[in-house]
């Protein structure tokens, strides 16, 4: 695999029904109101975005989001990703319990030119970025879902 290209997977658990979860990830303008690290998202589509990310890393990573699958009954989106990323991203959303399971994958080859040209160095603090975005991630959707205000604020 080449030093700019990353798998990530994440299980989360939240206190919400699948239906109600599933709407929530599908509003993809909707992520700055509960992912911190997601500072913008702008509609390029009905089932598009472009999203403005940044964690603890001082950089920004701009793409732009376009679902390819919105499958309800099955608890999955699929997203293409295209810019500084580009790969695909999904969620799998199960019922656990009252709540739900989610199971994010990830699978990104990065563009952004600063990036690539630090990839061999870089490779570890650009996990360990990512998986601090994802905790940050999951309490910010747990608030959102329990109906508190927004992690984004």
């Amino acid at each position: 695999m080449p030093l700019n290209s990353y798998r990530f997977r994440s299980v989360w658990s939240v206190d919400s029904t699948p239906a109600r979860t599933f709407d929530v990830l599908a509003d993809l303008g909707s992520y700055p109101q509960w992912w911190r690290e997601v500072r913008d998202a702008r509609q390029v589509g009905e089932h598009a975005a472009e999203l403005r990310c940044r964690s603890v890393l001082p950089y920004d990573l701009v793409f732009q989001a376009h679902h390819n699958a919105r499958e309800p009954e099955a608890g999955l989106l699929r997203a293409d990703l295209v810019g500084d990323l580009d790969g695909t991203v999904s969620w799998r959303i199960f019922p656990e319990g009252g709540g739900s399971r989610l199971v994010y994958d990830q699978e990104v080859v990065v563009r952004k030119p600063l990036l690539r040209r630090l990839a061999i160095i870089g490779r570890p603090l650009l996990r360990a970025n990512h998986e601090l975005m994802m905790r940050s991630g999951q309490r910010g959707l747990r608030t959102y879902l329990a109906g508190y205000p927004s992690a984004g604020s």
